[in-house]
């Protein structure tokens, strides 16, 4: 399986089998085990991959580079602003000549309706593997991580009660990424998984109803609520996160008036003991979660972020080797 994977683009987990990401899984774990031992990992020894942003980062730059530098390799990080981009070269342009000088090229590109389809051009004309570090609909790299992490923490994923719930914040509209990759693959490991959110802030349809056949596949359940305490009840991963509401919908919609949609200790009490909080970072603390709740005792927020680094590295092995 894994000699399988080289050269596959790793732009939506939606591409991958079940199998292919256990692989990752298995992959990560290994990696992550070498790391902590201090053994050497130069898998992919002069290997070059390009990081091309158009938007900033601290996780993710920070794992693709420190990730591929243990790995033997060299990344090149690529400031959309300062490349031809700016002036108006296309993506097949991009992707024709910067496949031809390394081995893999991460893009990230979160401007709605733009995003995903600029990584699949760039697909189209790449001869070398594409990642999406994100983009207006995916963020695998971090769907990836996440599930490791619950996989981690919880052991077992079988009807596994989480839940994805919207969260106030005002630092700035965050893309609805994250979270729409959770509902698509948290189901197919057979979590019983709640979507939460004020109206306004609902996911695609077909990404609700594709979540809601990965569940019935796989012997979890998925469901809505806009009931934030209904969210919490009972379960054992909670996170809650800010995204904006999608446009081509119902368009902005006027955030204030869900200040309350904020994680407390009070209602972290309506879940578990053992629940764990996560969240993909960078948090707005003190609108979407309280700091008494995000650097308590179940907030597993870090050890999720490291894990970037593992599956970060796992993904570019796999693909690159």
């Amino acid at each position: 399986m894994r000699s399988k994977l080289r050269g596959k683009d790793f732009i939506t987990l939606r591409d991958w089998t079940k199998e292919e990401i256990d692989t990752l899984l298995e992959v990560s774990f290994e990696l992550k085990e070498k790391f902590l031992k201090g053994e050497p990992t130069p898998y992919l020894p002069y290997k070059t991959i390009f990081l091309m942003f158009f938007e900033q980062s601290t996780r993710t730059r920070n794992s693709m580079e420190a990730g591929i530098a243990q790995l033997g390799g060299h990344a090149n990080y690529l400031d959309t602003s300062t490349m031809q981009i700016s002036h108006g070269e296309v993506a097949k342009d991009t992707a024709s000549v910067l496949s031809r000088y390394g081995h893999a090229i991460a893009c990230r590109n979160c401007f709605w309706g733009i995003g995903n389809k600029y990584l699949n051009n760039m697909a189209k004309h790449s001869r070398v593997p594409i990642m999406s570090l994100q983009d207006d609909l995916y963020h695998p790299m971090q769907g990836i991580a996440d599930l490791m992490t619950i996989i981690e923490k919880k052991k077992e994923t079988k009807n596994l009660k989480v839940s994805i719930i919207w969260a106030y914040a005002t630092s700035h509209k965050k893309p609805i990424s994250v979270p729409l990759t959770q509902c698509l693959l948290f189901p197919r490991y057979g979590m019983d998984v709640t979507l939460a959110y004020p109206e306004g802030f609902e996911m695609p349809d077909w990404v609700i109803e594709e979540a809601k056949k990965n569940a019935e596949e796989n012997g979890g359940s998925f469901r809505i609520t806009h009931d934030m305490e209904e969210a919490y009840r009972d379960a054992d991963v909670v996170i809650p996160k800010n995204w904006g509401s999608w446009s081509g919908k119902k368009g902005d919609v006027e955030i204030s008036q869900f200040k309350d949609w904020k994680c407390t200790e009070e209602i972290m009490k309506l879940a578990k003991k053992d629940v764990i909080y996560m969240h993909a970072l960078p948090a707005d603390r003190g609108n979407e979660v309280d700091d008494s709740v995000i650097d308590g005792p179940n907030s597993v927020i870090y050890d999720e972020a490291e894990n970037r680094l593992h599956t970060a590295k796992a993904v570019m092995w796999l693909t690159m080797g």
